[in-house]
């Protein structure tokens, strides 16, 4: 009995380090795409890191908010020190970074994958119900993305016709799926993050989208 909850103990240990690292590595991703838009339209230096600032802690703070928490980079430094390593990146390796073609979808669909399995896991870790995990995984993934379109004066991408949020919610099922199948958390974390950018880079490859309505 001892040895079993000791495992589970540490089994629920490396999950939630495994979650932990995932957060800020999609923290510095959506970072990185933030500034990255910034620049391609020609902002100054102070201007982008700001754009990166905010695309990378909008879906988050505003999923923490609705959580009834404190937003995690305020008590978190490493978040900040993520955000500083992805608008570093992004200004230092402007010019090699735009060369790859459609950089900027690809580091979003990084971002909105690793963001939509933290959203899923951190609900789940306060009880909320199956339902809102899902919303609340791709809320938290999708937000920064709309944060950093208005800012740019652009059309949200979930406002538009691509399949965007909506990867973001088959990957947020997937992982409340394999959750409750029992699945390791930190191979639940990878698998369905890879699954909601995999949807996203398929469907800008070969333009796919939902259904309009009325059309």
């Amino acid at each position: 009995m001892i040895i079993s909850v000791l495992l589970r103990d540490t089994l629920f240990t490396c999950s939630m380090e495994g979650i932990y690292y995932v957060d800020l590595l999609g923290t510095m991703v959506f970072a990185i795409s933030g500034c990255l838009a910034a620049i391609r339209h020609n902002i100054d230096v102070f201007g982008a890191g700001f754009t990166g600032f905010v695309t990378a802690i909008g879906g988050g703070s505003l999923r923490d908010i609705f959580l009834n928490l404190r937003p995690v980079w305020v008590d978190d430094g490493n978040y900040l020190i993520a955000i500083f390593l992805g608008v570093a990146i992004a200004i230092i390796f402007t010019r090699a970074l735009n060369g790859l073609s459609k950089t900027l979808t690809l580091f979003d669909a990084f971002g909105i994958g690793l963001f939509t399995v933290v959203g899923v896991q951190k609900s789940i870790d306060y009880e909320s119900s199956a339902l809102a995990t899902v919303l609340l995984g791709m809320f938290s993934a999708v937000m920064g993305g709309v944060i950093r379109d208005t800012l740019m004066n652009e059309t949200p991408l979930i406002f538009r016709r691509e399949i965007y949020a909506s990867a973001c919610f088959a990957g947020a099922m997937l992982f409340v799926v394999l959750h409750l199948l029992g699945v390791d958390g930190n191979i639940n974390a990878w698998v369905s993050a890879t699954l909601v950018v995999v949807i996203r880079v398929v469907s800008v490859r070969y333009q796919l989208s939902l259904p309009v309505v009325g059309g």
